[in-house]
């Protein structure tokens, strides 16, 4: 008897909020992640590029030489981008860096800076009401956005 593999199909119906004030803060939430979530993209694929180059690095000297390289190229390419993003944007943008990447923000600076630089920005972060160690949950509190996400993925928004 011939087998036919069959793709995995999910079906997810649309939220449909009842409120005015609801579907405002819905329409708000799309057009927020349409904003940042390139963005999450660009962190990856920087991020695995950077990993790939350190791999080929021997010392520890080239390789602090090259991160602050890296940093500065990035400072100059995209600071004036995230300088005008909202605090919202900033908040989904960490969470969407840790969906991408699979480590939180404060993570990736340590790794990279250090723990003082990451403790900084951490502090810098808390101060305006966020946090750089918010992990990304699809299945909790962040599934509305990974719905978000699945319609810009597959072309519906």
């Amino acid at each position: 008897m011939p087998e036919i593999e069959i793709k995995e199909v999910t079906v997810v119906a649309r939220p449909t909020p009842s409120r005015r004030s609801e579907y405002r803060k819905y329409e708000r939430l799309i057009a927020n992640i349409k904003r940042v979530y390139p963005y999450s993209l660009m962190v990856r694929e920087r991020l695995d590029q950077v990993n790939e180059d350190l791999k080929k690095l021997e010392s520890e000297k080239e390789r602090k030489e090259y991160i602050k390289n890296i940093e500065k190229d990035v400072f100059g390419e995209y600071e004036g981008d995230m300088r005008q993003m909202t605090i919202t944007q900033g908040r989904l943008l960490i969470k969407l860096i840790d969906r991408e990447t699979q480590n939180t923000s404060y993570d990736l600076i340590k790794e990279y800076r250090g723990w003082f630089t990451a403790a900084f920005w951490q502090g810098i972060a808390r101060i305006f009401g966020t946090n750089l160690k918010d992990q990304y949950d699809r299945y909790g509190e962040d599934a509305l956005i990974e719905l978000i996400i699945m319609d810009i993925d597959t072309g519906r928004l």
